[in-house]
């Protein structure tokens, strides 16, 4: 698929950073990078990993062009380092490290890394600010969207946000909410780059741009089929467009469109409508401003509503809108040197790091962070090789194959972890490994005695 260039989508600080070490000798350093979330941002018991195909397009992509280069020589803070030998770098430049990552759609926890870079230290560090932006916005909306369809209920639910934020953050919102479970999307884009079904309505301005209410539907079925049809009728009083919607598909009509006011009542006079009518089988879709939590009232007061359209609340994830993934050095390997940052709050473990499921009957037990090649009995380790010298190892699988396995990934889990309401209970079991454990007290202690030293 073709997208937008987003070789230069990246912070300064990330070029004068990798820059700085072309000029000090020391860019091709192999070390490793993880990408991880410190604590789950509020609202959430767990989050689904989205993003990494986003990740590996633009890995696989990442260039420097003659024109980014006259740009950055341009650049005040660059321009002492745009040396000839560092164009010619750059010129050159192309990703060749690795990426271990878990697999779109797994379910994750705070400080378990979701994606791993090995690779020189110029090229770690260049990609950093793109690889965070892309899995913080997919990420959240994934996971936002996995609670809306748990609370759903098996009920359809469509995504209608690409209004709602920037236009390649709408893109990937559909897709992330998708891969969560929602059963279609607005978005023609997201349809045309992924094959997600598409679903919508005529806006409130078709029915204004006609003398009435009734000649609006009439006309948008005469080009429509109308089993296939749903009309918005509260453009004017929700009822009586129901009415409306009846006459002018006395023989059936897909569905209406509820998009203000009581939506319990209305969705009940609604159906009452429609069953009066013999329409028994045109679905009630509800839509404004909803949630999982609004969702989950609607149902449980026994609002008969079939299908759920959701917009505002999942694209700008309203309750908790910063997933706060960070992205951290772990390992020296030209040195083979653990490291790690010991700044209180802010603590990272050192090490190149796997996370091991323990499963059991087919239901999530508990995790494990350890170090990479550890054994734990009935524990499967979720980071898998997605690229190996700049170059996939592995097929990226289709967003149908990501959807199936976020399904199941979301049936494994205690029932108490999939809950959306804010009741007290118990979080879902993550710990550090014994060897993870000493070595973590090992660096502790080599690196307040190395910074003594130099103090």
């Amino acid at each position: 698929m073709k997208r937008a260039p987003t070789d230069l989508l990246t912070d300064l600080y990330q070029l004068t950073m990798a820059a700085g070490y072309f000029h000090r000798g020391v860019h091709e350093k192999r070390v490793s990078f993880e990408l991880f979330v410190r604590r789950l941002p509020p609202y959430r018991r767990y989050m689904v990993f989205a993003g990494l195909e986003t990740v590996l397009e633009h890995l696989r992509a990442l260039r420097f062009t003659e024109a980014h280069l006259d740009y950055l020589r341009s650049v005040p803070a660059l321009r002492p380092a745009m040396s000839f030998e560092l164009c010619e770098y750059l010129r050159d430049f192309r990703f060749s490290g690795e990426v271990w990552a878990m697999p779109e759609g797994t379910v994750a926890f705070a400080q378990e890394p979701l994606i791993r870079i090995t690779g020189t230290l110029f090229e770690a560090q260049l990609v950093e600010t793109y690889l965070l932006s892309a899995i913080n916005t997919e990420t959240a909306a994934a996971s936002k969207a996995a609670r809306v369809v748990g609370a759903a209920q098996g009920r359809q639910v469509m995504e209608f946000g690409s209004r709602r934020t920037s236009p390649e953050e709408a893109v990937m919102t559909a897709r992330a909410a998708y891969l969560a479970g929602f059963t279609a999307t607005s978005n023609v884009e997201a349809g045309y780059r992924w094959d997600i079904p598409l679903a919508g309505t005529a806006a409130h301005s078709w029915t204004m741009a006609h003398a009435t209410e009734r000649e609006a539907f009439e006309a948008y079925l005469a080009v429509y089929p109308k089993e296939r049809t749903t009309l918005l009728v509260d453009t004017y009083d929700t009822l009586d467009g129901v009415r409306n919607a009846i006459r002018a598909a006395p023989g059936g009509l897909g569905g209406v469109r509820l998009d203000s006011g009581d939506l319990d009542a209305l969705a009940r006079g609604s159906r009452a409508l429609l069953d009066e009518a013999g329409l028994k089988d045109t679905r009630i879709v509800a839509t404004g401003d909803l949630n999982e939590h609004k969702i989950a009232a609607l149902l449980g007061a026994g609002a008969p509503v079939d299908v759920f359209g959701v917009g505002t609340e999942l694209a700008r994830c309203v309750d908790s809108p910063n997933l706060g993934a960070v992205y951290k050095m772990v390992h020296d390997h030209d040195a083979d040197r653990p490291v790690l940052k010991l700044s209180e709050g802010k603590a990272t473990l050192p090490g190149v790091h796997q996370v091991y499921r323990v499963i059991r009957d087919d239901r999530a037990k508990r995790d494990i962070i350890g170090t990479q090649g550890e054994f734990h009995v009935d524990a499967e380790p979720l980071l898998v090789p997605w690229m190996k010298d700049g170059a996939l190892c592995r097929p990226l699988p289709s967003l149908a194959a990501i959807r199936k396995t976020c399904r199941h990934q979301l049936a494994a889990l205690p029932e108490d972890v999939r809950r959306i309401d804010d009741a007290a209970t118990a979080p879902y079991p993550v710990a550090t490994s014994d060897v993870l454990n000493d070595l973590l007290v090992e660096v502790q202690r080599r690196s307040r005695e190395e910074q003594g030293e130099l103090q």
